[in-house]
């Protein structure tokens, strides 16, 4: 018998084909690309990265401070500290209405890292996870990696990126598991309202549907403008089949501390925390500190952030309301707009070069013009980019204006 040697093996051999078959993040490879120009010396602007441009509050800095001068470095339980559990339950209580016991909360590292072992405790090879597109990159390469299967639901510009309970009816099967609801919605900042989760909600209470869990990504909740976020888990009768997630990257601007957590039934929770136990064990307790400080930050502190992401959302707006040949509803949360360009595929550069999709688009605006948006294809939204405007006026101003010259010098 002939045994090969590893190292001489393919790579497709080598790697676990559930990591082998995952898409890489078009967030982070343009990122990358991006940074790569700029280290050439290419001045770009880039409005990539969810990322919020403003700082931390500042009773969030000085408890990180704190902790580290006390010394606050050991480990704490696998499921996180009780004192920011319960801080964590005070405020899904008094903010959206659903009470939870300090054991029915899991610390982690990030909310990304909640959404995986949510799904892996839940689903089994062979579920289907149901994920409305456009979607968060991660989402369907998370449920692969759980071995099941991701279905995609797609919605338009046309239809202001909003899941319709008759196309979520359409994608139910026996084999349905989950579906992986992010509201408000990264890449497209759509907000379903109580109207529209109400609709939904009907669709999941048809007896058939009865076993299916939803999985609320709510990481954007605190930023939305002209309405009122409601969570899933606040509906009648979905407390105990839905799992929220959340976390302080996106309203407090904590992401390098990747702190996040989920809240849901005990069953749910147990399998989370067993999972967790094997990865990572607990968060930092440093970034634990700090969110017991965020939970403490008045609610007029941080409206002053989101009252400036609103301002940044209308002048976005206005600019893309003049572009010829662009769709884009109004975005009613988190910090992106998701305009549709289809119409100048096919078109020509000066040079000569055809644009066919979102990606050649994208490629095109940041050699040509030092501005970075996010192709749509990562997202399950071809002929579309994503534009982030958590940055500053200056940067948006800027790279609009690059867009606008962009989309011009294209040609029949």
């Amino acid at each position: 018998m002939v045994v090969q040697d590893p190292l001489t093996m393919a790579q497709d051999d080598v790697i676990n084909p559930l990591v082998s078959g995952l898409t890489p993040s078009k967030t982070i490879e343009v990122h990358a690309l991006t940074k790569a120009l700029q280290a050439q010396g290419e001045n770009i602007v880039s409005l990539c990265v969810g990322e919020p441009d403003f700082p931390p509050p500042q009773s969030v800095l000085d408890a990180t401070i704190e902790a580290v001068k006390n010394l606050d470095v050991k480990y704490t339980a696998v499921t996180g500290s009780l004192p920011l559990r319960r801080a964590i339950c005070a405020d899904l209580s008094r903010r959206k209405g659903t009470d939870y016991a300090p054991e029915q909360v899991v610390v982690g590292n990030g909310a990304k890292q909640e959404v995986y072992q949510a799904v892996l405790a839940l689903c089994r090879p062979g579920d289907e996870v149901v994920v409305p597109a456009p979607y968060w990159t991660s989402y369907p390469e998370i449920v692969k990696l759980a071995g099941a299967t991701p279905v995609l639901v797609e919605s338009s510009a046309e239809e202001e990126y909003l899941l319709t309970p008759e196309k979520l009816r359409a994608a139910l099967t026996p084999r349905t598991r989950m579906i992986i609801f992010c509201n408000p919605s990264n890449p497209t900042g759509a907000v379903h309202e109580k109207q529209h989760l109400d609709a939904l909600a009907e669709v999941l209470r048809k007896p058939e549907n009865k076993d299916i869990w939803v999985l609320s990504d709510e990481i954007y909740e605190r930023l939305v403008y002209d309405c009122e976020h409601v969570s899933f888990a606040a509906l009648p009768g979905f407390k105990d089949r839905t799992i929220i997630v959340n976390g302080f990257s996106k309203s407090h601007a904590m992401t390098g501390y990747r702190l996040g957590y989920m809240a849901g039934p005990p069953a749910v929770v147990k399998a989370v925390t067993t999972v967790q136990g094997q990865l990572t064990s607990c968060a930092s307790s440093l970034a634990q500190a700090a969110g017991v400080a965020a939970l403490k930050v008045p609610d007029e502190e941080l409206q002053e952030s989101i009252d400036l992401m609103k301002k940044k959302r209308d002048f976005v707006m206005e600019k893309l309301r003049s572009l010829p040949g662009v769709k884009c509803p109004e975005p009613k949360g988190a910090f992106y707009v998701l305009p549709d360009i289809s119409s100048y595929f096919g078109k020509r550069t000066p040079a000569g070069e055809i644009i066919k999709d979102d990606t050649a688009f994208c490629i095109y605006l940041l050699k040509e013009f030092k501005t970075a948006f996010v192709p749509g294809e990562g997202f399950g939204s071809k002929g579309t980019v994503r534009i982030s405007y958590a940055a500053s006026f200056e940067e948006i101003e800027a790279a609009l204006n690059q867009f606008s010259a962009c989309l011009a010098s294209l040609e029949d």
